[in-house]
């Protein structure tokens, strides 16, 4: 059985939501970088950004972080576009993924931004699930939800269509 969790308009007014979020917490950054976990997490990123330029002038860079979400520790996880540790020098990062479930995927993506000093890491998600089993956060979060560790949340951000669906 599927239960919608968020529909639509919910998930744009999130979005516009975390958006602010951002900026409040960067209003005094020149520059920001939001990277995006490939796959609904990079969506997310590319719909914050939009917002993000909509209502302020950050210089903003946004890129994908690629890597394998199963096996994280075997593969490499990159950049596209890749940075060099000089780009990332003192500057505010932002790191999106659609939903915070045992907190690997994040923990794991915040590794190539650790190669430098940067001014502040911060973490934003549309869904925060309560598995943890890193001690991972989300700065910003669309919601929080409760569910089974066998229930399944599914995000769909296809351009007209979003939703998060419990399964």
């Amino acid at each position: 059985m599927k239960d919608i969790i968020l529909a639509h308009k919910q998930i744009t007014h999130i979005i516009k939501r975390i958006a602010y979020q951002v900026y409040e917490d960067n209003i005094s950054e020149q520059e920001l970088i939001v990277a995006g976990v490939r796959g609904e997490g990079f969506i997310l990123a590319q719909l914050i950004t939009e917002q993000l330029q909509e209502i302020s002038d950050l210089k903003i860079q946004l890129l994908a972080i690629e890597m394998d979400k199963k096996n994280p520790i075997e593969k490499d996880i990159v950049l596209n576009p890749e940075l060099n540790s000089r780009d990332l020098n003192q500057k505010s990062v932002v790191v999106i993924d659609d939903v915070l479930n045992s907190g690997s995927t994040l923990l794991f993506s915040l590794k190539p931004f650790l190669k430098q000093p940067m001014r502040q890491i911060k973490t934003a998600v549309l869904v925060n699930r309560n598995h943890k089993k890193y001690p991972v956060k989300a700065d910003f979060k669309g919601i929080s939800l409760s569910t089974s560790s066998h229930e399944i949340v599914r995000v769909s951000l296809d351009r007209d269509s979003f939703q998060v669906v419990l399964e």
